[in-house]
């Protein structure tokens, strides 16, 4: 018998999230798609931290601890389907886009907003140490009312 997905499968509400998981090569456990189904089915770039969608996950009926969150979003960001992006010690948020680019930092709020990669210009970056390449240049630009 196939485990191929038939079109009534792909039609059922966790199949993207079954798909995103499977091609990242992680098992969809129940609190993995749950988390998925919450971070990519809205169809927008969302910057989440890990208490936000652990409350998040709660109020839509998930039962998972906030280690299992925290856990999870580090196996997503391992795998390329999230990026982390820190902005302070101890304050780190999740990125659902992984594209090149950069973000804004409200200080107030505490919101992130995407800028496009190819907005900034970067030059003069020194060459990475022996031994190592850099993978990748993460601009955070903190704003604060005037």
């Amino acid at each position: 018998m196939s485990k191929e997905p038939t079109s009534q499968n792909q039609d059922r509400p966790f199949a993207p999230a079954l798909r995103r998981l499977r091609e990242a090569g992680l098992r969809p456990t129940r609190q993995r798609l749950a988390l998925a189904r919450l971070l990519f089915d809205g169809g927008c770039d969302r910057h989440v931290t890990a208490e936000a969608l652990h409350e998040e996950a709660i109020a839509n009926g998930v039962k998972v601890s906030l280690a299992t969150v925290y856990n999870t979003l580090h196996q997503f960001t391992d795998v390329g389907l999230l990026r982390e992006v820190v902005v302070e010690s101890g304050r780190a948020y999740f990125d659902t886009n992984v594209t090149d680019h950069h973000h804004f930092f409200y200080e107030e709020d505490g919101r992130l907003e995407d800028i496009p990669g190819d907005r900034i210009t970067l030059g003069n970056l020194p060459d990475a140490p022996r031994g190592n390449a850099v993978s990748r240049v993460d601009v955070v630009i903190r704003l604060k009312s005037g």
